[in-house]
């Protein structure tokens, strides 16, 4: 037998593998109630899949059964549909929208979480209108907790250095929900865009987080007009969601790769590449692609851009936002 049928045959049962273990777990962590139904259905898909392949005499019929009935599985997942109707946590409950009336846009349930620690807070909201004409810069923040290849990435707008706004993308669990990686996958998590005040998305990770984790804050090169575009995506984004929930996917939807689709969306030039994948690199991708200060060396910049001491040193002072950016590299 030849090399390229080796080759072929290898794929061939490789994909059926993965494609088995994608349809059992879609199956198990799916909609349907009670939770024996689909540990039920999904052992019976996986066991089913296996039994056919090693008893089945006719492997290319046995392929095209399997091949159908997983299109059949394909297919009824992807019409689950995503919900803001849920038991949610108390720490994105509520959605924020706004109100946009030429250059002056109303931004509403903008979160300020009071903490005691990370699970024990005050739910505070509020709404603030901004100027558009007066929209000058656009921060990058990137979170590390898991080392240099994983981060959380938030954007934050600033108007004339007094007024911030910052959102950031995470998964909208429910009470009693814990996060997972691999169930992020499998339309187990509501996507949200925080629209959150500084003293909330930054210090609940610098302060009450234990342990603490690394929040670094790029300054970017950002046109003005370019960056209204990129707000006002933002803002039909959250506007769009209140109506239309849509789902987290741990891979293709998550806290880089829609800040990649907003730029896009607007015409921008950011590209989906392994630095966006893993994302604790995307400020690297930023600066490479001259988005930051490259009058200094990326490893310099980032070194100055830690503000972990600064946020602590600050807490809930009214100027937190813009007392953190004082020293802060700006292109």
């Amino acid at each position: 037998m030849s090399v390229l049928k080796y080759a072929g045959l290898f794929i061939c049962a490789l994909s059926v593998i993965l494609m088995t273990a994608w349809g059992t777990l879609a199956i198990y962590w799916s909609n349907p109630p009670p939770d024996l139904l689909r540990t039920v259905s999904a052992a019976v898909f996986g066991l089913a899949t296996v039994l056919a392949f090693l008893c089945l005499p006719n492997r290319l019929r046995t392929l095209i059964g399997f091949l159908l009935v997983f299109a059949v599985v394909a297919g009824w997942w992807m019409t689950i549909p995503a919900s803001n109707d849920r038991p949610w946590q108390r720490d994105v409950a509520v959605l924020p929208f706004a109100d946009v009336k030429g250059d002056l846009v109303t931004i509403r349930n903008i979160r300020n979480l009071a903490y005691r620690t990370e699970t024990d807070f005050d739910v505070r909201y509020y709404d603030k209108t901004f100027d558009l004409k007066q929209l000058n810069s656009v921060d990058l923040i990137a979170v590390y907790w898991m080392g240099d290849a994983i981060a959380h990435i938030m954007i934050t707008f600033g108007f004339q250095e007094r007024d911030f706004v910052t959102f950031s993308i995470e998964t909208r669990k429910e009470i009693g929900e814990e996060y997972s990686t691999l169930k992020g996958f499998f339309k187990q998590y509501e996507l949200i865009f925080i629209a959150g005040d500084e003293r909330d998305l930054i210090r609940v990770r610098t302060d009450f987080r234990r342990p603490p984790e690394d929040v670094y804050i790029y300054r970017t090169r950002m046109p003005p007009e370019t960056a209204r575009k990129f707000f006002m995506e933002y803002i039909r984004q959250i506007n769009s969601m209140k109506e239309n929930p849509e789902w987290y996917n741990t891979l293709t939807t998550n806290c880089t790769t829609d800040v990649v689709r907003l730029i896009r969306d607007y015409g921008g030039k950011a590209r989906y590449n392994w630095k966006v994948l893993l994302s604790g690199y995307t400020p690297l991708y930023a600066y490479e692609q001259g988005g930051l200060d490259t009058r200094i060396p990326f490893e310099e910049l980032r070194k100055l851009s830690y503000v972990n001491p600064k946020a602590v040193a600050l807490g809930d002072d009214p100027e937190f936002s813009r007392k953190i950016r004082e020293g802060l590299p700006r292109p």
